[in-house]
This record gives C-alpha cells, sequence and structure tokens, in this order.
C-alpha cells in the first residue's frame, strides 16, 4: 500500500513535465525561473499542435490537479518522514564531520539536516569571541551594519493599520564596538540590535576576525563541489529571532557561542505555513527621541512570506490554529538546539524559524556558509507542488476571511 502511494507521488510530480519559458542569469550563476507546469500529454499535445497556447494549457490543469490531488499532498507531508527524514521530529546528529562522499550521499542529495559536533573545534573563535574586549580591539578600525527593530523580529510580519505587512529592520552603518553595546543592550519593546547583514558581509565588514575560523568548510566544499558564495557572521542576543523562511542555499551553519533553537520543515511542507503576500515597509529609528516608524515601501511592493508564527502567545494561540490548522494539526516539525562548536547542515529550501539563547556574556554569534544550490529536478519539484492553489478547511469562526486566502503560487527566486 505504502508503495502504490509513492508510486502515486511519483506520477504526480513526474507527469508533470516541466516546461523552462525563461532563462536567466543572476549573480554570475545561470538557474531557470520556472513559471508554467503542464501534464506530459498536454505537453505533446502542444509540441503537435503550436496553436494550443501556454494560456490554454494554464486553463486545463490547475483546477482538477488541485481537487484530484489535495489528498496525495497531505499524504505527501508524512511519506516523507516515513521515507527518509523519520517521525521523531529529531534531527539527526553526526559525533565528526563526515566525508565528502557520505555528506553528498546521505544528506544533501536527500536533503536531509544534521547537526555535526566537532566540525570546527579548532576554530580559535571558540575562545576568543566570547570576550566582548576581544571583538572590540580586534574590529576596532571596523564599521559593520547593524539592523534595529522594537521587537527584535525584522525580516517579519507586523502590525500596521488593523492588517499585516512584511517589515524589514532600520539599518545603520556604526563602528564596532558601538553595535557591541547596543547590541548587548538590547531592550525588547524599546530597542533591539542585530547583527545581521548577510551579503558575504564576514568577508567584507568583519575581515580581521578572518583567522579566527575557516575560509569554507572543506569537507562540505569537496562534497558540493564549489566553495561557499557567501560567509556571514550573526551577532546578538536572546532578544532576536528570525521567522519562518527558506533560502536558496545549502546551508551550513556554525554556532560559536550562545545555542540557536531551529524549527525544520521540508519543502514538501510548503502548504503548511500558509505562503501570502504582504506589502512591504521599513522601520525607521530616531536617535533623538529612541521611536520606531513602521512606513510602507512607495511603490507599493509585495513579498511572499510565511504567516505562521510557530510560538503564539496565550491571549492569540486559540486564533492562530484556527487560522492555520495545517500547521498546528500536521505532523510535527523537525526541532534542535545547535551548540557552541556544533554546525548544522540546513539543506536548500528547507523552511526553518530561529531563536537563540545567549552565553554568560549576553551574546549569540554564528558563521554560516552559503553553498549554491543546484536548481535541478528537486527544484523542479517544489516549484511544480507549490504551484498547486491548496485551499484548507477553514474553521467555522474564521470561515468567511479564510475563504478568501490561498496560499502563493510558484517559488521566485529572489537574488
Amino acid at each position: 500500500m505504502k508503495n502504490a502511494r509513492i508510486n502515486g507521488l511519483l506520477a504526480l510530480f513526474y507527469t508533470g513535465c516541466l516546461t523552462f519559458p525563461e532563462h536567466r542569469k543572476t549573480n554570475h550563476k545561470f538557474h531557470i525561473s520556472i513559471k508554467n507546469y503542464v501534464p506530459a500529454s498536454i505537453f505533446v499535445s502542444r509540441y503537435h499542435n503550436p496553436h494550443v497556447t501556454y494560456k490554454t494549457l494554464q486553463n486545463r490543469v490547475p483546477e482538477k490537479l488541485t481537487v484530484r490531488k489535495m489528498k496525495e499532498v497531505e499524504e505527501l507531508w508524512r511519506e516523507v518522514r516515513d521515507l527518509s527524514l523519520g517521525n521523531s521530529g529529531r534531527v539527526e546528529r553526526l559525533e565528526c564531520p563526515p566525508n565528502p562522499v557520505e555528506f553528498l550521499r546521505d544528506f544533501i542529495t536527500p536533503n536531509k539536516p544534521c547537526v555535526i559536533s566537532n566540525a570546527i573545534s579548532h576554530w580559535p573563535a571558540l575562545s576568543s569571541w566570547p570576550n566582548h574586549e576581544y571583538l572590540s580591539e580586534a574590529l576596532s578600525a571596523a564599521t559593520i551594519s547593524l539592523h534595529l527593530t522594537p521587537t527584535g523580529a525584522a525580516d517579519a510580519l507586523a502590525p500596521l493599520d488593523s492588517s499585516l505587512c512584511f517589515a524589514s529592520a532600520h539599518m545603520q552603518h556604526v563602528p564596532f564596538p558601538e553595535a557591541l553595546s547596543l547590541i548587548s543592550n538590547s531592550e525588547p519593546n524599546k530597542l533591539v540590535a542585530y547583527a545581521q547583514q548577510q551579503n558575504d558581509c564576514f568577508r567584507s565588514e568583519y575581515s580581521s576576525l578572518a583567522a579566527d575560523c575557516d575560509p569554507h568548510l572543506g569537507w562540505a566544499t569537496e562534497a558540493i563541489g564549489s566553495e561557499p558564495e557567501a560567509v556571514n557572521l550573526w551577532i546578538g542576543n536572546q532578544h532576536s529571532q528570525t521567522s519562518f523562511h527558506k533560502d536558496h542555499y545549502e546551508n551550513l551553519y556554525a554556532v560559536v557561542t550562545g545555542e540557536k533553537h531551529f524549527i525544520l520543515l521540508p519543502p514538501t511542507d510548503v502548504h503548511r505555513l500558509y505562503i501570502r503576500h504582504y506589502p512591504a515597509a521599513t522601520y525607521t529609528h530616531s536617535s533623538d527621541t529612541g521611536e520606531f516608524d513602521l512606513e510602507l515601501e512607495k511603490p507599493t511592493r509585495y513579498v511572499p512570506w510565511c504567516s505562521v508564527d510557530p510560538y503564539p502567545s496565550v491571549e492569540t494561540v486559540d486564533d492562530e490554529m484556527a487560522k492555520f490548522p495545517l500547521y498546528f494539526n500536521g505532523p510535527r516539525p523537525f526541532e534542535c538546539t545547535v551548540k557552541a562548536g556544533e554546525v548544522l547542515y540546513l539543506p536548500s529550501m528547507w523552511f526553518h524559524h530561529v531563536r537563540q539563547s545567549a552565553d554568560d556574556g549576553g551574546l549569540t554569534i554564528a558563521v554560516n556558509y552559503w553553498y549554491d544550490m543546484q536548481f535541478d529536478i528537486k527544484y523542479a519539484y517544489f516549484n511544480f507542488l507549490q504551484s498547486i492553489q491548496y485551499r484548507s478547511t477553514p474553521s467555522p469562526v474564521l470561515k468567511d476571511k479564510l475563504a478568501e486566502e490561498i496560499d502563493s503560487g510558484p517559488d521566485e527566486y529572489e537574488s
């Protein structure tokens, strides 16, 4: 019976014979922008009949596919756990780094996360970076990008004018010693500072710390076949968190001090996160008054983002569970805590939510390596699955509101 269900799921994917109407070059990387997915029979009919247009194909596919395959989509969440990931909700742990062949075979190819111990135990950073004086002296001449929010939630949903928007942090360039002071003295509901610039910030803003850690992880580099496209440094504390999102990178996330707490969902669970388009906004901060304002971007721009908060407050938990039953009533998410000296392999396109705990000095510091993912058949499968317009069963209390909401369409790659 299980094999029959799996064959049905594979048929769902394989009969979604993919068309690639456009290619593009971004960041010196060739990848495919996939817009339409049509069954093989229809694709063949278009090949033999040029009068069949893509618009015709789109009109002939989605509704029947959505109705016929919803049970298979929900079953997919469970099958992927039964066959590959397990049902415990725990992430596999390795006591030492795998060799490149093992890493490629057992984790990268099956798109499976793991936590690795003793991979960075030789880093001087493990002993030196928890020391505030060391960091301030080593980076005394550095100016870094510091992100400020009133709550510690940047690149996250926030209320604005009785609705929700996608809120980005206020960013300013400050001398590192000043930035470290602001991070250490963050106060929720007033000002939370987080050094989270990304964009290869370790090599551009923190280069004086380069000798304290490896420029790349050799076993991962050999397995993936290229060096990291970006290396980022993260400095914050327990007040900062990251909302559910995914990245188009193979991510090796090394914690130097403090702890990171991850909730993970595989790409197959995309519909459980209720990705919707929210208007983009940015915080502005007045150094004179200490006040934040949240302003919508002009012209209006919409950002597809996950709607689920996995840690609702006591006051909102019932409402959140009613709005997002696929998340709260579905299979258990994967969870792991990555401690100082450990490395998390976070596969490309996995959704992740991150909270953190500070060390005794009040800091959480991590380095992550972004390796370019392969835009291969797995990426095509994910886009095909996400292209299905999935309408979940609304709660009776919120029926009118939820009936108007559907998840987003195919994945939109943003460089």
